[in-house]
């Protein structure tokens, strides 16, 4: 049974004449391209680490079987904006999980993009810990109803944007949350 004692995100951006070649660019950027990826659901375990790119990229070994949760997307319009977000909720409680959320958009900044996986992800964590909250208010708000709650302890998103090429080649974007377990 896998599961994953810790987490890092990465994100990163590919442009290429080809669609597939431009996944694997942006996998490259990401620093993830030599693992063999497997896209999970999206729920951070219990007693799971979030480390650095750094320290988990260097924990990984080329054609190793790596489960993950990603958010992609692509476009080959020229000058269309894409984003691929990670958003990240935390519980207090280390005995349970957390969540991930995947969320790619077109025409949405960066920030906002981001903003969104990280609003997304609170309001999954939230509403399985049974704090009430008003889903009409801003991100602003319910981070403070989250913070006084006491029961989540910290969000966050990886995003990464990029404007579609003028010459029409496809430009692929991802972030993505890697998972390691205990023996990698």
């Amino acid at each position: 049974m896998f599961v994953a004692k810790k987490i890092f995100l990465t994100k990163g951006v590919g442009k290429s004449r080809e669609k597939l070649s431009s996944f694997e660019l942006a996998l490259r950027n990401a620093g993830i391209a030599a693992y063999n990826l497997v896209r999970v659901s999206s729920i951070f375990p219990p007693h799971c680490k979030l480390i650095s790119r750094t320290q988990g990229l260097k924990m990984l070994h080329d054609g190793q079987v790596v489960y993950c949760v990603m958010s992609e997307n692509s476009t080959r319009e020229p000058h269309r904006l894409v984003a691929a977000s990670i958003g990240l909720a935390l519980p207090v409680d280390k005995n349970m999980y957390g969540y991930l959320s995947e969320h790619h958009s077109f025409g949405q900044t960066e920030e906002l993009a981001g903003e969104y996986a990280e609003e997304l992800a609170a309001e999954m964590l939230a509403t399985t810990l049974d704090v009430e909250f008003d889903p009409e208010h801003s991100w602003d708000e319910k981070k403070e109803i989250y913070r006084i709650s006491n029961r989540i302890v910290r969000t966050m998103e990886i995003t990464q944007s990029a404007i579609g090429n003028k010459r029409g080649l496809w430009t692929t974007v991802i972030g993505a949350a890697i998972m390691l377990g205990s023996e990698d």
